[in-house]
């Protein structure tokens, strides 16, 4: 004999059939993240920075998170942190800054969740990533549903 669990299976991933968002802003000097559609803010959001958060990402393993604006160019659904949507970062701009200095500009970054890494770091300390931006597993599955790739993210110091 076979029992059916009553509800629906437990999953990361969800649907949103709300307005459409135009693009994300991030205050790092607030620890902000706003989803925007036009001048509407839709969501807001606390948010967890490099463990360097102040001043822009120049380099790889500076522990700061890009300043500027960049693009959402991917999406990660096995993240180690949960859910992951990857930002185009480093740009030309950026490529070029760190090559003349003889230095790497870095990469990887993305708006994620905590996964466990960040169970154990977050609570105590807020800026714990290596230059990402950091939400909730929670916050990140909505944040998924609603963006969908090629929407600038701005980020402000």
């Amino acid at each position: 004999m076979v029992l059916a669990a009553c509800g629906a299976p437990e999953t990361k991933f969800r649907s949103y059939d709300g307005p459409a968002v135009t693009r994300i802003v991030v205050n790092k000097g607030e620890r902000r993240m706003y989803l925007m559609n036009g001048e509407t803010v839709l969501k807001a959001y606390d948010v967890g920075l490099g463990n360097e958060p102040v001043g822009t990402k120049r380099f790889e393993g500076d522990g700061k998170t890009p300043e500027g604006v960049y693009f959402i160019d991917r999406f990660n659904p096995d993240s180690a942190y949960h859910l992951s949507l990857g930002l185009s970062y480093p740009n030309i701009r950026d490529t070029a800054h760190a090559r003349s200095q003889g230095r790497d500009p870095g990469g990887d970054i993305f708006i994620h969740g905590w996964g466990p890494e960040g169970r154990q770091l977050a609570p105590g300390k807020r800026d714990w990533t290596a230059g990402c931006i950091a939400v909730t597993d929670d916050e990140i599955e909505e944040i998924y549903a609603m963006v969908k790739g090629g929407i600038p993210i701005i980020i402000n110091g």
